[in-house]
Formats: C-alpha cells, structure tokens, sequence
C-alpha cells in the first residue's frame, strides 16, 4: 500500500492549523529569576525592598544574574508603563517598587509580576503594546505524548506562557493593535466565514470556535472550520462559555460558580502553613494539610494540561517548606484567606471546563470548510507580513537610562 502524501504547507490531519489561522504569535516570557512572580503581590514589594537595601555582592547575588540580565543592564522601560519603571542600571536603583501586576502564569495560575524591564531576561514587548482593555490572548500548550488535556486557554491577564510540562507552546493576541482592533486573524478568514455563516461572524466570535474546536495533530494545534451553520453556531455557543469561564470576571463576564449543592466550601480551616495536598474521591474532599475542602468534583482533581494536574501545581507553587532561598523565601509566613478563595474559584473553574469536554468532543464531526477551499479564496498560503507584530507605536517609548528610543 503506498504511503498517504504528505500535508502540504498550513494543511493538517483534519484541516488548517491556528498557526495559519491566527498567524502572529509570540514566543512565552522568560523572567530568568523566578523570584519577580509571586501568588501574592505583598511578596513581591518586600522583595523589591530588601534588594534595593542591598548593596555590592549581596545585591548581586540577591538578583540573579544571567547572561541577558545583570544589575548593570541598562533596558529601555516596558511599553506602557514609561518613566513609572527605571531605565538606569538597577546597581544604582533605590526607589519605590513598582506596582506588580496581575499576571497569567502557565494555563490557569493568577499570579502577580514585578513590571521592571530591568529584572525580566525577555518581557516580550511586542505583547505589552497590544495588551489593554479589549486584548484577549490564546496560549497554545505544547505538546506532550498522550496528554489529554485542553490544547488551548484564553485570558484576558498578560500571560506569561510557561508551560506545566514538555514544550512550551505559544502565546496568540486576538488583536494586533490596542483598542481591539486589527483581528489576529489570517487575511480573508472574516469574509470568507461571514460568507458561509452570516454577517454575526465576528473576531471573537471566531476565537470562540477555535477554543471549543481545537484539536492536537502531529501536525500542530488543527482547528477543522464547519460547512454548516448550525454546527458553526453550535460551536460559537460552547466556545463563549469556555471563554466566560476562563475570563473568571474580566470584561463583564460572570464568575465561574458551580451550582448550588455542587459548590465547595471550607469545612476546616486550612492552617496556617500546610505542607501536603490530598484528595478522596470516594467523600469528594480536598484536604490541605488539617484543612478541608468540599465537595470537590473529580473533573477538577482530575484536570491536567501537559499531563500534570491543574490543582497538584498551584498548591506546590503555594506551598509550605518548597525549598526556595534567596527572595523567593520571602513569602507569606501564614496561608493568606485570598488563596483560599482563588482555590475555590480555581476548583468551580476547572470542574465546570471538565464538564464541557463532552460537548467539544461531539463537534468532530461533519462536513468541513477544507484546506483547498481556503487556498482557493486566498486566505492560505498566509503572507508574511501578517505572521509579524503590526507597527503600533505612536509614542516615544523610554530607552535605557532614560534616552527616548528611535522610532
């Protein structure tokens, strides 16, 4: 028997690939030193403030220097942020900190990052210009043998990509510009969809189907676009509430909350430094330690990305006795409330999207808006330039040591 013919360029499996069908895309962040992310913004301030008391060696250990970043490292600051972050050399830094910001670390931890171009390897700023108010981004999970978790998560959070396991993916804007507009979409999608599917085709919309579609290829991520309508519609109707979910109140959108009866709660307190995590699936309890948490759905213990679960790695990333020195030690001495209640919202989130699986699994099947038909209206092969970040800039942006950078 002859061997099946090779996908040709932006054709995979089951039909194109979101690398072609939302072309720019962007490599994840690399702080270089873990300790400027933390669960907790409080940390990050006590951080900043015992590295700037220090001075000469011990600031220099203290920071972590790599290859990209030393504290005689003059950067130009972070888009949008301007003269509020440093541009001199950090060895000569002895000011306030900046206020953290709240961050995506990997597909579902909220967490919080020191916003100073001086303390992060690749802060990525392309991805800095666009994120605003109406910014939503897609991060693609790499691929990792046999997982079976979701290929996609969105946020409405800066992410930072990191990737639970095997290799990171990539992290997708929806818009090129900031005010929404300019969709991430390849040239031609739009009209082509709105064709087939009505003018009510829109940017979100699309990035709708693609959350509730998507679908892992040796490939790539292959996202098939359905002939029919009511299967589209179907489609955008599943995909609107992964993304309500996933957004956990950003932009309007209601809270993940699971209905009552089936929503956890605190039945023992968590102490104050709990050390272990477990999970009876016989009572549905969590427990932290002496601390407990039910009724928690199976779907959500279960829930992994990159084959590793969801709620095993946000507690080790919270807690007790991890291990770490220098200013990653510095971190709450006792279990904060607002981690509880992230946890719980964390737990709802994950069993409501395990829930939903079923649903996405049933929109395999149908007749498809194929490779060729693209090709044929023009939307593949991809041109180049939409593969690049657009030219946002209508301001001088601060270079290092406090130089405007040239436009």
């Amino acid at each position: 028997m002859a061997a099946p013919a090779a996908a040709g360029p932006g054709e995979g499996p089951c039909g194109p690939l979101l690398d072609d069908l939302m072309p720019w895309s962007v490599r994840p962040l690399r702080t270089g030193r873990p300790w400027v992310t933390a669960p907790d913004a409080a940390s990050l301030r006590a951080r900043w403030e015992r590295l700037v008391r220090a001075a000469g060696p011990e600031r220099d250990q203290l920071f972590g220097p790599t290859r990209a970043r030393t504290p005689q490292t003059p950067v130009a600051a972070l888009p949008g942020f301007g003269p509020s972050t440093g541009t001199g050399r950090f060895a000569r830094e002895q000011g306030p900190c900046p206020e953290p910001v709240r961050i995506l670390h990997g597909p579902f931890d909220e967490q919080w990052l020191l916003p100073d171009h001086r303390l992060i390897d690749v802060a990525r700023p392309e991805l800095w210009r666009v994120a605003d108010g109406h910014q939503l981004f897609v991060l693609e999970h790499g691929r990792v043998p046999q997982d079976t978790g979701p290929v996609l998560s969105v946020t409405a959070l800066l992410p930072d990509g990191h990737s639970p396991a095997g290799r990171p993916g990539r992290i997708r804007p929806l818009y090129r510009r900031p005010g929404g507009t300019e969709p991430n979409l390849a040239p031609g999608l739009l009209a082509l969809l709105r064709a087939r599917h009505g003018d009510a085709v829109t940017a979100e919309s699309v990035l709708a189907w693609i959350l509730a579609a998507a679908r892992r290829s040796p490939a790539g991520c292959v996202v098939p676009l359905p002939a029919d309508t009511a299967r589209w519609s179907a489609g955008v109707e599943l995909g609107r509430e992964l993304l309500r979910l996933q957004l956990r109140g950003a932009r309007g959108r209601q809270r993940p909350r699971l209905p009552g009866g089936r929503r956890p709660y605190v039945r023992a307190a968590v102490p104050a430094a709990p050390s272990e995590l477990s999970y009876d699936a016989e009572d549905e309890v969590l427990s932290l330690g002496s601390g407990r948490i039910s009724p928690v759905p199976a779907g959500a213990w279960d829930f992994r990305v990159g084959g590793v679960r969801m709620l095993e790695l946000w507690f080790e990333r919270r807690a007790a006795g991890s291990g770490a020195g220098g200013l990653e030690a510095v971190r709450p001495r006792v279990w904060p409330q607002e981690w509880t209640s992230e946890l719980l919202e964390l737990i709802a989130l994950l069993a409501l999207l395990a829930e939903l699986r079923p649903r996405q699994d049933e929109l395999a099947d149908g007749p498809e808006i194929g490779v060729p038909e693209l090709r044929a209206a023009g939307v593949l092969p991809v041109a180049a330039p939409a593969r690049r970040p657009a030219s946002v800039l209508d301001h001088q942006e601060e270079g290092p040591d406090g130089q405007f950078a040239l436009l």
